[in-house]
C-alpha cells in the first residue's frame, strides 16, 4: 500500500502546494550497444520512445534515467541533451531505464484547476442543497480523496485503493497546514507554501499512516 501524492488548492483553484511521495516503478530497463535500435524524441521537456517498441518498453514511455542517473528534462545530470548524447558512439554501451511519463509542473498546475472546476460542478448537480462537493473518485489504480475545508482550501491525496487512514490524514493535514503554514508570519494566504516545517511533518504523517494505517493519540 502507497501514498502517491499529496495537493493543496486554493479556493480560487491554484495549485499552493504538492508532494509527490512515491516513485512508480520502471517499466524497462536495458543496456544498449551502439546504433540505438529504438527511435527517441523530444516533446514538452520529455524524451519519449516513438517508434521500436521490444522487451517491455512501450511507444509513449519516457527516458528516465542514462547509467543509473536520472534525467533534467530533455538533457542528462550533468546537462547534455539526450538525443546529442545517444547519437555519439563513445558513449556506448548505455544503460537506459523507461517508464511512464512524470508529470511537469505546469500539468499538476492544469489538473489542480480542472478538479477544482469538477468539484464545483459535482456540487451544482446534487439534488440536495449543500452538497459537499466530490469527496473521493476510485479507479482501479488508485483513489483520489478531497478535503474541503471551510474556507475554501483543498486539500487532496491520490494513495493506493487498498490504503487505510486517509480520512484521518486529510485532517491531520490541515492540522499541520494550520499550526505551520497559517501561524508562520511570512506566508500569505492563498500563496503558494514554502515551509521547510510543513514538509518535515507532512512527510512524517504520511510515514506514520502508510506504516500504521490511521493515527494513534497524540500523533
Amino acid at each position: 500500500m502507497a501514498i502517491f501524492s499529496v495537493y493543496v488548492v486554493n479556493k480560487a483553484g491554484g495549485l499552493i502546494y504538492q508532494y509527490d511521495s512515491y516513485t512508480p516503478r520502471a517499466e524497462a530497463e536495458k543496456t544498449f550497444s551502439f546504433p540505438l535500435d529504438i527511435v527517441l524524441k523530444a516533446h514538452d521537456e520529455r524524451i519519449l520512445v516513438s517508434f521500436g517498441q521490444r522487451d517491455g518498453i512501450r511507444v509513449g514511455h519516457a527516458v528516465l534515467s542514462i547509467n543509473g542517473v536520472d534525467l533534467n528534462g530533455r538533457c542528462t545530470a550533468d546537462g547534455k541533451d539526450v538525443i546529442e548524447y545517444l547519437k555519439d558512439p563513445v558513449n556506448y554501451p548505455v544503460s537506459i531505464r523507461f517508464g511512464r511519463p512524470r508529470l511537469s509542473s505546469n500539468e499538476k498546475l492544469m489538473l489542480a484547476s480542472m478538479f477544482h472546476s469538477l468539484f464545483a460542478i459535482g456540487s451544482q448537480l446534487s439534488p440536495e442543497v449543500g452538497s459537499s462537493g466530490i469527496e473521493m473518485l476510485e479507479t482501479d489504480t488508485f483513489k483520489l480523496h478531497c478535503y474541503q475545508t471551510l474556507t475554501g482550501i483543498k486539500f487532496i491525496i491520490l494513495a493506493d485503493p487498498r490504503q487505510t487512514g486517509i480520512d484521518s490524514l486529510l485532517r491531520k493535514i490541515y492540522e499541520i497546514y494550520s499550526d505551520f503554514a497559517l501561524k508562520n508570519p511570512f506566508y500569505s494566504l492563498e500563496m503558494p507554501i514554502r515551509c521547510e516545517l510543513f514538509d518535515q511533518n507532512l512527510k512524517l504523517a504520511l510515514e506514520v499512516v502508510e506504516k500504521a494505517g490511521t493515527f494513534g493519540p497524540g500523533s
